[in-house]
């Protein structure tokens, strides 16, 4: 299942280059999670091991983020951190170029209802907010297709 952003994303991209997204599903995890905020640098150049949003090759009206991976020459490569998901291009083949629409530069992840206790909090407050680095690790990122 495809890491499937939220309706408002869409609305939020219009003429600033950087705009939120909130990400609903697990085909990104352990990189994002359910309900992680985005910041999204919308046209922004892409390079191999970036997590990028895109338009979902056979639903254009539903955008994703994925890892660009390798770029070919119809397109990007794209894969989700979580190999068990799937909704990457193992299922549906190269992404056009066009299809990507930007780079996540930031993650915000929101506090859960149960951190409650001050060691919780301040580890939340330490890890909110993160740069969504590229991870061009190749043993992190191999895995059997």
């Amino acid at each position: 299942m495809p890491e499937r952003l939220s309706q408002e994303t869409e609305h939020a991209r219009g003429a600033l280059p950087f705009g939120p997204a909130k990400v609903t599903g697990p085909s990104m995890v352990p990189t994002l999670h359910h309900g992680d905020v985005l910041l999204v640098h919308w046209g922004a150049r892409v390079r191999p091991g970036d997590v990028v949003v895109l338009r979902h090759p056979f639903q254009q009206d539903l955008l994703v983020v994925k890892r660009a991976t390798e770029r070919r020459a119809s397109g990007w490569w794209v894969l989700g951190d979580n190999a068990f998901a799937g909704g990457d291009s193992t299922d549906y083949g190269v992404v056009p170029a066009d299809l990507v629409l930007g780079r996540v530069r930031l993650r915000y992840r929101p506090r859960r209802a149960g951190q409650r206790s001050p060691f919780a909090v301040a580890r939340w407050a330490l890890s909110a907010v993160r740069p969504v680095a590229a991870d061009r690790s190749a043993s992190r990122r191999l895995r059997a297709r």
